[in-house]
């Protein structure tokens, strides 16, 4: 029986991942590299040691990569600051509905602990978790375990009781590596052969994962 939902935060819980696209390709261009869409698709929860030779093996040696996140995080910090960002379809209700019936609730993201507590509150949904872990709290990022398997280890669960929502194939790896079941939620792409292979099922917003709760070990969506 699933017992623990762990959350994915960006582009899972919020409407965030356009913005890092956005934010991240801005301030590459003003470094002068031309980095597009697919270049930052190809690092979503993607940790820094995967992230900086993954685009150095595209931009070059030449990719500052500590300076170019740097204005990343501010260009998109003072946005949300300003402007604040959307909630993704179906949160509350899943939230609502976890709570209602008891199940042990965490967030695992790559974004550090302050700016995630930040986001939470900003959202009105801190609350609702038990337990936050956060990319400076591990020591291995995404696509490595380390995230999730302290996730598992905080809520006093084994893996296999454990529900992981994701929309990137770094955090689907990284669920799955740590023994947890995972459903997608796509967000800015689909789902691939490989991923596919990782997933329980997809679903098309949050609200519906609770189909699948419903069903008595969460082995199938309706």
């Amino acid at each position: 029986m699933i017992k623990g939902i762990i959350f994915d935060m960006d582009g899972r819980m919020f409407d965030t991942e356009k913005l890092l696209v956005k934010f991240w390709c801005q301030a590459a261009n003003e470094h002068g590299f031309d980095m597009k869409q697919e270049h930052v698709l190809g690092i979503r929860s993607l940790s820094r040691k995967y992230a900086i030779p993954h685009l150095k093996s595209i931009f070059g040696d030449n990719f500052d990569f500590e300076s170019i996140r740097a204005r990343r995080i501010s260009l998109m910090n003072d946005y949300i600051d300003k402007n604040g960002f959307e909630i993704k379809k179906g949160l509350f209700k899943l939230l609502d509905y976890l709570k209602e019936h008891n199940y042990k609730i965490a967030v695992a993201t790559a974004t550090d602990l302050e700016r995630a507590t930040i986001y939470l509150k900003k959202a009105k949904v801190f609350d609702y978790f038990d337990e936050i872990i956060c990319g400076d709290m591990i020591k291995n990022g995404k696509p490595d375990p380390d995230i999730y398997i302290k996730a598992v280890e905080k809520l006093n669960l084994t893996a296999d009781e454990c529900l992981a929502l994701e929309d990137s194939p770094n955090g689907i790896k990284s669920a799955y590596n740590a023994g947890c079941k995972i459903i997608m939620v796509p967000d800015l792409s689909p789902a691939d052969e490989t991923v596919n292979k990782m997933v329980l099922c997809d679903a098309e917003s949050l609200d519906k994962v609770i189909n699948v709760l419903e069903e008595q070990n969460g082995n199938k969506c309706i």
